[in-house]
């Protein structure tokens, strides 16, 4: 991707959402990668 669409595709997310509930979006993203990360250094629990 170029830097050019990645800024396009931050000012649609921008759009769609409103500048009040992007905080809280990617507070939402974050903590998932988080978890994702986490449970992938763990394994598969059985």
């Amino acid at each position: 991707m170029s830097v050019i669409e990645i800024i396009l595709i931050g000012v649609v997310v921008v759009l769609i959402f409103g500048g009040k509930k992007l905080p809280e979006l990617m507070r939402g993203i974050g903590k998932s990668v988080k978890e994702f990360k986490s449970a992938k250094e763990e394994g598969p629990s059985k």
